[in-house]
Formats: C-alpha cells, sequence, structure tokens
C-alpha cells in the first residue's frame, strides 16, 4: 500500500515535470517565496523610508519602479508585499481547509442529522458570494493582518467542507475503512489515518487555486479599505492610494497591478498542472 502510495505521487511528479505552464507557474511561486524570505535583502530601500526630496518620481535608476506621494520607494514596498500576500495566501487557505475538511470529514463520515446540520450551515454560507462574505466579516472585526486572514479563511471554508464531503462518501465504503472499523479503530483515528490521506489530491488542487483567490480577495479588501492599514506595504492598499494619481503617474498601481497579476497567474498555472497530473483519466 505505501509503495503504491509512493508510485503514484512519484507518476504524478513525472506527468508534472512535462507540463511547462506549471513549471513556470512553479517557477514564480518559488521566486515569490525567495523574495518574500529575503526581502530585507533584495530591497535596496526599508519599506517605509520616506524621501520628501524625492516624491512622485518616475522609474528611475535610484527608484526602479519610481516613487510615491510620500516618497517611498515603490520596488521596496513591492518586495516586502510578498510577505503579506502569500502569508494571507497560505495562512488563510490552511485555516480553511483545515475547519472545512474537518467539518466536511465529519459531515461525510458519520451523515444523517450531522451531515444535515453541518450542510445546510454550509449551504447557506455558500449562498453568500464569497467576497461578499469576506468583506462582511472584514468589516465585522476591522483591519489587521490577523482579521484580514481570518475574513478570507472563512469565506473559503464551504468549498472546502463540500469537496471533503464528496471525497470522503466515496472512501467510507471501501474495504480499508471496514477493516479499520473491524480492527476497533476509533472514527477519529479513521478518518485522519485512513480517510483523509486518500483525498489529498483534490484538495492540493483546490488549495493551490484557492491560495491565488485568497490573496486577489485580501487585495480587494485592502483596495477598498478594509485591509490592512498604512504603511504596511500591501498590494491592493498600493493600488488604492495610487488610484487618485493614476493618470500622472500611472506607475504606482502600474506595478502593484502586475505583482498580483503575476502571482495569481503563476498559481492558476501550477493548480491546473496539478489537477491535469492527478486527474486519473490521463494516467494512461
Amino acid at each position: 500500500m505505501q509503495n503504491k502510495r509512493h508510485s503514484l505521487w512519484g507518476q504524478v511528479f513525472i506527468r508534472l515535470r512535462k507540463n511547462r505552464m506549471a513549471l513556470f507557474g512553479l517557477a514564480i511561486l518559488l521566486g515569490l517565496v525567495l523574495t518574500a524570505i529575503f526581502a530585507s535583502v533584495i530591497a535596496p530601500f526599508p519599506f517605509d523610508e520616506q524621501d520628501l526630496f524625492a516624491t512622485l518620481e518616475g522609474p528611475s535608476a535610484a527608484h526602479w519602479f519610481g516613487t510615491d506621494e510620500f516618497g517611498r520607494d515603490i520596488f521596496s514596498r513591492i518586495i516586502y508585499g510578498s510577505r503579506i500576500s502569500l502569508q494571507v495566501g497560505f495562512v488563510a487557505v490552511g485555516f480553511s481547509v483545515a475547519v472545512g475538511g474537518f467539518l466536511g470529514a465529519v459531515a461525510g463520515y458519520y451523515g444523517g442529522k450531522i451531515d444535515n446540520i453541518i450542510m445546510r450551515v454550509m449551504d447557506v454560507l455558500l449562498s453568500i458570494p464569497q467576497l461578499l462574505l469576506a468583506i462582511s466579516v472584514a468589516a465585522s472585526l476591522g483591519p489587521g493582518l490577523l482579521n484580514l486572514m481570518l475574513a478570507v479563511g472563512i469565506a473559503a471554508i464551504p468549498q472546502y467542507a463540500r469537496l471533503v464531503r464528496a471525497s470522503v462518501l466515496s472512501i467510507r465504503d471501501q474495504e480499508f475503512v471496514e477493516a479499520a472499523i473491524s480492527v476497533g479503530s476509533s472514527d477519529l483515528r479513521i478518518i485522519f489515518k485512513h480517510i483523509l490521506p486518500n483525498c489529498l489530491a483534490p484538495i492540493i488542487v483546490q488549495a493551490t487555486l484557492g491560495v491565488a483567490f485568497a490573496i486577489l480577495i485580501a487585495a480587494g479588501l485592502s483596495f477598498i479599505g478594509l485591509g490592512l492599514e498604512p504603511p504596511t506595504p500591501e498590494w491592493g492598499a498600493m493600488l488604492s492610494g495610487g488610484r487618485e494619481f493614476i493618470r500622472d503617474y500611472p506607475y504606482m498601481t502600474l506595478f502593484p497591478g502586475l505583482a498580483i497579476m503575476i502571482t495569481i497567474l503563476g498559481l492558476n498555472f501550477l493548480g491546473d498542472g496539478l489537477r491535469d497530473a492527478l486527474d486519473p483519466k490521463l494516467r494512461n
């Protein structure tokens, strides 16, 4: 069983390597992670350093992406902003996967009234557009990094609950689960040791795509003033701050917008590649 599982993921890795767009997305993601880790080394200026004698300067050798209305280096702020965006994306998705996955696993495994109660609550949440739900949660909690991650994570919980529930329903009646029940394994042990590991493929694909959407929602919340407060270098907040200067100084919105676009594009390429690599119809 273990060798079979290793060979399965080995085949997935081989198929993923043949997908050039997925490798391109993976390269973008790795580049962003390295940029976030070494932001203090890569950025030529601190993100909050102001130079009132160099306000609203266009791209130059001294300031590659120009400066904003406070004389802050936009390139440095985008570099530091990668930390915020990746942190929000991965933490928010991790939270929604943990909570939604647990609720979906419990609903799918036990069924009956427990299933009906959990899934009806999820249906109510799904009836609200994810962005609108995130705005409502963020407005209730207030600005701040933790509240931003909670708002984005809570909005995505129903998706993972339904995904995991569907996977559990297709697995719970298989022989290895019945064998675990027959030897007296507890329900939690069966769920976490036998069922959830076999649901990883769709969760990984959805989580990869979910990180991109979480970054986009976080940028949107910051754009309307419900995200992080200044002078934190968040890409959506930088877009919002450059709106009033967009006619005369378009670079103030161009570069943060490109950062968001490239990040989401790379994650979508990687998510699509993982989905194709994990598709059982393509294994042969």
